[in-house]
């Protein structure tokens, strides 16, 4: 089975800078299908502020609600880790991680049917990223952080990472609501 995005996208700008400061355009829909071939149509722009240590994820959503996302961190760095968990994929269980910041201004294009999150190495980070879908309480799933199975290196001790009771509540991959199709 071909897979429109068999793997997460990392997106590197054209950034023009000078003595001025730099100037770069994070997304740009002709740039986007024309050189990386995404021709998502995103719906709504989030933003969230958090300090060194919070880990967020590992969310995605299920259903005619699933999200693709296209992540950049605007200020500081955060690991940033992306789980195919696309049951008919050649890559299902496969874990890609990225070191984001705002020195490089890569961006990740996060296709549906992968989980989501990040880890905030720098003191503080300003991450914001677009969805093609709205969010959906009812189709939200997610995959606990630290499963065993997965072995995500989050380059955090343990005792440094700061989580929501929600994220600490999610299930192993083994027993989360996947997708049964790419």
């Amino acid at each position: 089975m071909e897979l429109k995005y068999p793997k997460p996208i990392l997106i590197t700008p054209q950034v023009h800078g000078d003595a001025r400061g730099y100037f770069f355009e994070p997304y740009n829909r002709n740039t986007f299908i024309n050189k990386w071939g995404i021709d998502d149509v995103f719906v709504q722009d989030n933003e969230s502020l958090s300090s060194r240590g919070v880990l967020r994820g590992l969310h995605y959503q299920i259903g005619e609600m699933a999200q693709a996302k296209l992540v950049r961190v605007a200020v500081g760095k955060v690991l940033d880790v992306v789980i195919d968990i696309r049951k008919s994929s050649p890559h299902f269980g496969s874990v890609y991680s990225y070191l984001l910041d705002d020195q490089k201004h890569e961006q990740l294009f996060v296709p549906r049917g992968f989980a989501h999150g990040f880890a905030v190495l720098s003191d503080t980070a300003i991450f914001q990223y677009k969805v093609d879908n709205f969010y959906s309480r009812e189709h939200e799933r997610g995959i606990l952080y630290n499963d065993p199975a997965l072995k995500i290196d989050w380059q955090l001790q343990p005792h440094e990472l700061l989580t929501s009771e929600k994220d600490r509540a999610l299930p192993l991959m083994q027993d989360a609501e996947l997708f049964a199709h790419a």
